[in-house]
Protein backbone atom coordinates (compact mmCIF):
# COMPACT_ATOMS: atom_id res chain seq x y z
CA UNK A 1 0.00 0.00 0.00
CA UNK A 2 1.53 3.28 -1.18
CA UNK A 3 0.49 5.32 1.88
CA UNK A 4 2.27 2.93 4.27
CA UNK A 5 5.36 2.73 2.06
CA UNK A 6 5.71 6.51 1.87
CA UNK A 7 5.04 6.78 5.62
CA UNK A 8 7.89 4.31 6.19
CA UNK A 9 10.21 6.43 4.04
CA UNK A 10 9.35 9.55 6.05
CA UNK A 11 9.99 7.78 9.35
CA UNK A 12 13.26 6.22 8.13
CA UNK A 13 14.85 9.58 7.36
CA UNK A 14 13.22 11.48 10.26
CA UNK A 15 11.29 13.71 7.86
CA UNK A 16 8.49 12.98 10.33
CA UNK A 17 9.08 12.82 14.06
CA UNK A 18 6.55 11.58 16.60
CA UNK A 19 6.75 12.57 20.26
CA UNK A 20 3.44 11.94 22.08
CA UNK A 21 4.99 12.53 25.52
CA UNK A 22 6.80 15.77 24.66
CA UNK A 23 4.82 17.67 21.99
CA UNK A 24 6.35 19.99 19.42
CA UNK A 25 5.19 23.60 19.19
CA UNK A 26 4.19 24.63 15.69
CA UNK A 27 4.60 28.20 14.43
CA UNK A 28 0.83 28.60 14.91
CA UNK A 29 1.24 27.80 18.61
CA UNK A 30 -0.42 24.37 18.32
CA UNK A 31 1.07 21.69 20.56
CA UNK A 32 1.56 18.65 18.36
CA UNK A 33 2.87 15.09 18.83
CA UNK A 34 4.12 15.20 15.23
CA UNK A 35 6.58 17.34 13.33
CA UNK A 36 6.91 17.02 9.56
CA UNK A 37 9.69 18.34 7.33
CA UNK A 38 9.34 16.70 3.93
CA UNK A 39 12.19 18.76 2.46
CA UNK A 40 14.48 16.12 3.97
CA UNK A 41 13.33 13.67 1.30
CA UNK A 42 15.37 15.66 -1.24
CA UNK A 43 18.60 14.65 0.52
CA UNK A 44 18.01 10.93 -0.07
CA UNK A 45 18.15 10.11 -3.82
CA UNK A 46 16.42 6.72 -3.66
CA UNK A 47 13.54 8.00 -1.52
CA UNK A 48 13.35 11.24 -3.51
CA UNK A 49 12.97 9.24 -6.71
CA UNK A 50 10.37 6.90 -5.18
CA UNK A 51 8.30 9.92 -4.12
CA UNK A 52 8.72 11.55 -7.52
CA UNK A 53 7.55 8.35 -9.22
CA UNK A 54 4.56 8.10 -6.86
CA UNK A 55 3.57 11.66 -7.82
CA UNK A 56 3.96 10.81 -11.50
CA UNK A 57 1.82 7.67 -11.20
CA UNK A 58 -0.91 9.57 -9.33
CA UNK A 59 -0.99 12.37 -11.91
CA UNK A 60 -1.08 9.95 -14.84
CA UNK A 61 -3.95 8.09 -13.21
CA UNK A 62 -6.02 11.05 -12.04
CA UNK A 63 -5.03 13.89 -14.36
CA UNK A 64 -3.85 12.45 -17.69
CA UNK A 65 -4.73 15.72 -19.43
CA UNK A 66 -2.46 17.87 -17.23
CA UNK A 67 -0.58 20.53 -19.19
CA UNK A 68 1.43 22.26 -16.45
CA UNK A 69 2.86 21.28 -13.05
CA UNK A 70 2.84 23.99 -10.37
CA UNK A 71 4.85 23.77 -7.15
CA UNK A 72 3.80 25.60 -3.99
CA UNK A 73 6.66 27.62 -2.47
CA UNK A 74 8.79 26.56 -0.92
CA UNK A 75 8.35 22.87 -0.15
CA UNK A 76 6.64 21.98 -3.42
CA UNK A 77 9.14 23.63 -5.75
CA UNK A 78 11.97 21.08 -5.93
CA UNK A 79 9.84 17.94 -6.00
CA UNK A 80 7.41 19.63 -8.39
CA UNK A 81 10.24 20.39 -10.82
CA UNK A 82 11.35 16.75 -10.67
CA UNK A 83 7.80 15.59 -11.38
CA UNK A 84 7.43 18.01 -14.29
CA UNK A 85 10.73 16.80 -15.74
CA UNK A 86 9.61 13.18 -15.55
CA UNK A 87 6.29 14.02 -17.22
CA UNK A 88 7.96 16.30 -19.77
CA UNK A 89 5.61 19.14 -18.82
CA UNK A 90 6.21 22.84 -18.17
CA UNK A 91 6.84 23.84 -14.55
CA UNK A 92 5.78 26.95 -12.66
CA UNK A 93 5.68 27.82 -8.99
CA UNK A 94 3.46 29.88 -6.74
CA UNK A 95 4.77 32.27 -4.09
CA UNK A 96 3.03 32.64 -0.74
CA UNK A 97 2.24 36.22 -1.79
CA UNK A 98 2.91 38.49 -4.73
CA UNK A 99 6.36 40.08 -4.92
CA UNK A 100 6.45 43.65 -3.69
CA UNK A 101 8.90 44.69 -6.40
CA UNK A 102 9.57 44.09 -10.09
CA UNK A 103 6.53 42.68 -11.87
CA UNK A 104 4.74 41.83 -8.63
CA UNK A 105 4.28 38.21 -9.67
CA UNK A 106 2.83 35.55 -7.42
CA UNK A 107 2.88 32.88 -10.11
CA UNK A 108 6.39 32.48 -11.56
CA UNK A 109 6.97 30.95 -14.97
CA UNK A 110 4.97 30.79 -18.17
CA UNK A 111 1.26 30.06 -17.73
CA UNK A 112 -1.22 30.49 -20.57
CA UNK A 113 -4.93 31.17 -20.04
CA UNK A 114 -7.03 28.10 -19.21
CA UNK A 115 -4.11 25.66 -19.13
CA UNK A 116 -4.80 22.54 -17.07
CA UNK A 117 -2.63 22.65 -13.96
CA UNK A 118 -1.83 20.08 -11.27
CA UNK A 119 -0.50 21.61 -8.06
CA UNK A 120 2.29 19.90 -6.09
CA UNK A 121 2.56 20.44 -2.32
CA UNK A 122 4.81 18.82 0.27
CA UNK A 123 2.48 19.06 3.27
CA UNK A 124 -1.17 19.93 3.94
CA UNK A 125 -2.16 20.91 7.48
CA UNK A 126 -5.11 23.31 7.69
CA UNK A 127 -5.08 23.79 3.91
CA UNK A 128 -4.92 27.58 4.12
CA UNK A 129 -1.55 28.16 2.43
CA UNK A 130 -2.16 25.39 -0.10
CA UNK A 131 -5.49 26.87 -1.16
CA UNK A 132 -3.97 30.36 -1.32
CA UNK A 133 -1.78 28.95 -4.11
CA UNK A 134 -4.82 27.48 -5.84
CA UNK A 135 -6.59 30.85 -5.65
CA UNK A 136 -3.54 32.58 -7.15
CA UNK A 137 -3.49 30.15 -10.07
CA UNK A 138 -7.19 30.57 -10.68
CA UNK A 139 -6.75 34.34 -10.59
CA UNK A 140 -4.13 33.88 -13.31
CA UNK A 141 -6.80 32.07 -15.38
CA UNK A 142 -5.45 28.57 -14.81
CA UNK A 143 -7.74 25.54 -14.87
CA UNK A 144 -6.66 23.82 -11.65
CA UNK A 145 -7.38 20.10 -11.97
CA UNK A 146 -6.36 19.28 -8.40
CA UNK A 147 -3.56 19.13 -5.87
CA UNK A 148 -1.25 16.23 -5.00
CA UNK A 149 0.77 16.34 -1.76
CA UNK A 150 3.28 14.10 -0.05
CA UNK A 151 1.48 14.14 3.30
CA UNK A 152 -1.64 15.40 5.05
CA UNK A 153 -2.60 15.40 8.71
CA UNK A 154 -6.16 14.72 7.57
CA UNK A 155 -7.79 17.44 9.67
CA UNK A 156 -11.52 17.69 9.01
CA UNK A 157 -11.26 21.48 8.68
CA UNK A 158 -8.76 20.98 5.85
CA UNK A 159 -11.04 18.47 4.14
CA UNK A 160 -13.89 20.96 4.34
CA UNK A 161 -11.71 23.80 3.06
CA UNK A 162 -10.74 21.83 -0.06
CA UNK A 163 -14.35 20.80 -0.58
CA UNK A 164 -15.53 24.41 -0.37
CA UNK A 165 -12.79 25.48 -2.75
CA UNK A 166 -13.84 22.75 -5.24
CA UNK A 167 -10.26 21.47 -5.34
CA UNK A 168 -9.58 17.74 -5.27
CA UNK A 169 -6.75 16.76 -2.91
CA UNK A 170 -4.78 13.53 -3.30
CA UNK A 171 -1.89 12.60 -1.03
CA UNK A 172 0.82 9.97 -1.15
CA UNK A 173 0.50 9.35 2.59
CA UNK A 174 -1.40 10.61 5.62
CA UNK A 175 -1.45 10.77 9.40
CA UNK A 176 -3.46 7.57 9.89
CA UNK A 177 -1.08 5.55 7.70
CA UNK A 178 1.88 7.12 9.45
CA UNK A 179 0.85 6.15 12.96
CA UNK A 180 -0.09 2.66 11.72
CA UNK A 181 3.39 2.27 10.28
CA UNK A 182 4.96 3.81 13.39
CA UNK A 183 3.30 1.20 15.61
CA UNK A 184 4.18 -1.66 13.21
CA UNK A 185 7.84 -0.61 13.17
CA UNK A 186 8.05 -0.08 16.93
CA UNK A 187 8.63 3.66 16.58
CA UNK A 188 5.77 4.22 19.03
CA UNK A 189 4.02 1.82 21.38
CA UNK A 190 0.44 0.61 21.00
CA UNK A 191 -0.55 2.34 24.24
CA UNK A 192 0.42 5.68 22.65
CA UNK A 193 -1.94 5.10 19.71
CA UNK A 194 -5.04 6.50 21.44
CA UNK A 195 -3.14 9.66 22.32
CA UNK A 196 -2.01 10.16 18.74
CA UNK A 197 -5.51 9.52 17.34
CA UNK A 198 -7.26 11.80 19.84
CA UNK A 199 -4.91 14.69 19.03
CA UNK A 200 -5.99 14.60 15.39
CA UNK A 201 -9.68 14.62 16.35
CA UNK A 202 -9.13 17.61 18.65
CA UNK A 203 -7.81 19.71 15.78
CA UNK A 204 -11.21 19.62 14.03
Amino acid sequence: MRALKVADFLLQIAAVKLSPEKPFIWASGIESPIYCDNRKTLSFPQIRNEIRDAFVATIKEKYPNAEVIAGVATGGIAIGALVAEQLNLPFIYVRSEAKKHGLGNQVEGVLHDHQKVVVIEDLVSTGKSSLTAVDALRSANANVLGMVAIFTYGFEKANQAFLQASCELSTLSNYDALIEQAVASGYVQKEQLDQLQSWKKQQG
